[in-house]
């Protein structure tokens, strides 16, 4: 699982902090959004103090009507040492009770000009990202024609040289050699690459190379869903690979089930076209155009037919 901590969300956001710090840089462990109405009513015996507390005109208002000494008491009560941040929309300023009870304990206090509802869910779903379940693998992945593309296989088959080719197609460069990849929910993988390289490309015999610097913004990408896999293999003599596409082999990553291609590697194949095509073909299958079965459908009409005759 991620890690988030307060200052990411603070970054990511554009948040100002006007009352308490982020020296302790507090880690945010759940996506669950608080709206502290019954706290601020003085109902605590539920309060969930480990989320990020939203508050807005509704809370605000109804504080503000609040005795002073009642608003210091709700203002102490909410200022948990498990809590997170408070953040305030609509870009309201924080009462001044709230502020001095979170200066003097340090939980650091932000405001935001979206309004509660809108900010509510895009930090759910930036926090549900970052903390879902994660694992990395060794491969690459590119955006190429809308679908996420993750290249697997050994070392040394030619994944990069692929990727290489593929953005100077105009196709987009998300992750080269190790892919970091979250479950955002049931068959929904996100993938992208570690921040130390992320935007690079290892290419055997030239080095490290900065593709957006090479090719500019659009060559790269920051994260995609991976839907799916193209494991290269050296070819096999001996081996009998799949020439019509039929049968849809699939890939487990964590929960979630992906599917696979298995290509194989030989000189003179135009890798980099046929992950094109694969990924045009996929595409077509999801919108109901199924060539292989289509194909396979003819034929039996073909044969039917012939048998009929004689």
């Amino acid at each position: 699982m991620g890690g988030v901590t307060v200052r990411d969300v603070k970054e990511r956001f554009g948040l100002e902090l006007i009352a308490g710090n982020i020296e302790n840089d507090y880690q945010i462990h759940t996506s669950d959004i608080s709206r502290p109405g019954l706290e601020m009513a003085g109902y605590f015996n539920f309060y969930p103090a480990e989320r990020v507390q939203l508050l807005g005109m509704t809370e605000l208002s109804f504080y503000a009507k609040l005795k002073v000494e009642e608003k210091i008491d709700r203002a102490e009560k909410i200022c948990t040492p498990a809590t997170p941040a408070i953040i305030i929309a609509h870009g309201m300023d924080a009462p001044h009770e709230l502020k001095l009870v979170a200066d003097q304990k340090g939980t650091p206090v932000f405001k935001t000009d979206n309004p509660t509802t809108r900010f509510s869910g895009m930090l759910t779903n930036y926090l549900e990202g970052q903390l879902a379940p994660m694992t990395a693998i060794h491969g690459v992945l590119v955006d190429v024609y809308g679908i996420g593309v993750l290249i697997t296989g050994k070392s040394g088959v030619g994944k990069s040289e692929i990727a290489l080719e593929l953005v100077k197609r105009g196709h987009r460069l998300v992750a080269d050699d190790l892919v970091e990849i979250r479950q955002v929910a049931k068959n929904v993988l996100i993938g992208n690459a570690p921040k130390l390289l992320e935007h690079m490309l290892e290419i055997r015999g030239v080095g490290i190379v900065d593709m957006m610097t090479l090719f500019g913004a659009s060559a790269v990408k920051s994260d995609k869903r991976i839907l799916l896999v193209v494991d290269l293999e050296v070819w096999v003599p001996e081996k009998i690979y799949d020439r019509l596409g039929i049968d849809e082999e699939k890939m487990k990553i964590m929960d979630s089930e992906l599917t696979k291609l298995t290509v194989p590697v030989r000189p003179g194949r135009n890798l980099s076209v046929i992950i094109e095509v694969a990924a045009m073909d996929y595409r077509m299958k999801r919108l109901g155009v199924n060539a292989a079965e289509e194909f396979s459908r003819k034929l039996s009409t073909a044969i039917q037919e012939k048998s009929e005759s004689n």
